[in-house]
């Protein structure tokens, strides 16, 4: 690969007149190219805990706003597998991370349990 450059870039300096350069390439690059750009939403293995499930969207709503006013810095994420909504929250690394926010919620939310899935890097707040 390094020699065709070379000789490519050779070529077009040595070249005083027009010239067309043509690249050939796989088509996978591209996607690798899209997905190096996406990287802020890289997935790892993680926790998440599950605080409701409805098949009424008005009160996972409804859910997902009393918990935002308790815990603002923590993600919340509505899933739809029909005829259910679910409501999760958060991107725990750990399940002890995840243990803290269901005590600290059990009052509100006492059927929340916690799930192993793949989560968003969690967000560095300064």
């Amino acid at each position: 690969m390094k020699k065709v450059i070379l000789i490519s870039a050779l070529c077009i300096f040595s070249y005083s007149g027009n010239a067309q350069v043509t690249i050939v390439k796989d088509s996978r690059i591209d996607e690798l190219v899209n997905a190096q750009g996406q990287g802020a939403m890289q997935e790892i293995n993680g926790y998440r805990l599950q605080l409701a499930f409805d098949s009424n969207r008005s009160f996972i709503d409804d859910a997902r706003s009393r918990f935002s006013a308790q815990f603002p810095k923590v993600d919340t994420y509505v899933e739809f597998v029909a005829p259910h909504y679910f409501l999760k929250v958060g991107d725990f690394r750990t399940q002890l991370e995840a243990e803290k926010v269901k005590a600290a919620t059990a009052s509100q939310f006492p059927t929340g349990f916690i799930v192993k899935e793949k989560i968003n890097l969690p967000r560095i707040d300064q």
